[in-house]
């Protein structure tokens, strides 16, 4: 369905144990670099579809999977295949079907997290990265308490609390239940919506579970919308939420323990985007955690948008992907 909706054909490619991903390629014009487009939640390749006209009308080659548990790629529901090092080797897979080398990886909300083990296991496939949104994140133990008293300390109210419900059990069942709902939570028309029903813990639950549904944005159409949440409707949210309850059950703290130090230091020049009006992965959280481990980065800040930059601000962020590719973004 997501792979539908594209401006070309999307393809199908069954990875070493069986899983069948669904990505769209174009390759790229002579001389010109590829970028790999990773989506997060709840997303799907769909959200990349304005990047992926303008990048390949331009000559850039672009590679843009539906990830594990979305759109038309599998759905396991066994928490284990959610692990950041099997889905890594699963999109290395996918480059080397297509004969791509080196990529200028992009990635945006969960994305990041997928993209951040992709440079930290196979640094020599990245010519350059472009942090959306989320920036690179560190491997180690996802402290999901910490995270929460941190930023209600920064902020005045916890930013992930909504990740608690999410890695409740019965998750998938009340979102695929009221499943407009949380788009209308997910894509707010006032981003300050998030200050009060997504980061305050429990308030995300209340929302989706007494099926509050508020309007649009002006960037999201009635069409767009009918688009993701049909998506979301075929595939439910099992797949999709087990990468939250994989991360904060520990499933990665085994392979992350064992990425050498030298490793979780990135060499790669990159570009972290972040936006003024992001009320839950705060622009002042990634600018802070960027200058941890990134040896060669610059922040632009995207004025005016809240979280969902790609598509809010579509025509600004393909130009910025565009200048970094050229060697001018981000300063």
């Amino acid at each position: 369905m997501a792979l539908n909706q594209l401006p070309v054909a999307g393809k199908l490619f069954e990875v070493q144990d069986g899983t069948k991903y669904a990505y769209v390629h174009i390759p790229s014009a002579v001389s010109k670099p590829t970028f790999l487009l990773l989506h997060g939640f709840p997303s799907s390749s769909y959200d990349w579809r304005f990047q992926i006209k303008t990048l390949a009308d331009l000559g850039y080659g672009v590679i843009v999977p539906d990830l594990l548990g979305y759109g038309d790629t599998d759905k396991p529901a066994e928490l284990e295949r959610y692990k950041f090092k099997k889905m890594a080797s699963d999109i290395v897979q996918i480059l080397d079907k297509e004969s791509i080398g080196t990529v200028i990886g992009v990635s945006h909300d969960w994305g990041s997290g997928l993209l951040s083990r992709l440079v930290n296991y196979h640094p020599d496939r990245f010519s350059a990265l472009v942090f959306t949104s989320v920036p690179y994140m560190e491997p180690g133990p996802f402290d999901l308490d910490g995270l929460n008293a941190m930023t209600e300390a920064a902020f005045g109210y916890p930013t992930f609390g909504y990740q608690y419900f999410f890695n409740e059990d019965d998750a998938a069942e009340i979102c695929n239940r009221n499943n407009e709902s949380l788009t209308s939570l997910a894509y707010p028309t006032n981003p300050e919506i998030w200050r009060t029903h997504m980061g305050p813990i429990g308030a995300a639950k209340a929302w989706v579970t007494a099926n509050t549904i508020k309007p649009l944005p002006a960037w999201l159409s009635e069409s767009e919308a009918a688009v993701h949440n049909q998506i979301f409707s075929k595939g439910g949210y099992t797949g999709p939420l087990n990468w939250y309850k994989a991360a904060i059950r520990g499933l990665n703290a085994e392979d992350d323990a064992e990425i050498p130090e030298e490793r979780k230091f990135v060499n790669a020049r990159t570009l972290v985007v972040v936006s003024d009006q992001d009320y839950v992965t705060r622009a002042e959280v990634a600018e802070q955690l960027s200058a941890v481990r990134l040896r060669d980065f610059s922040i632009k800040k995207v004025v005016g948008c809240g979280h969902w930059i790609p598509v809010e601000k579509k025509d600004e962020f393909s130009e910025i992907l565009v200048q970094f590719a050229e060697g001018a973004g981000g300063a």
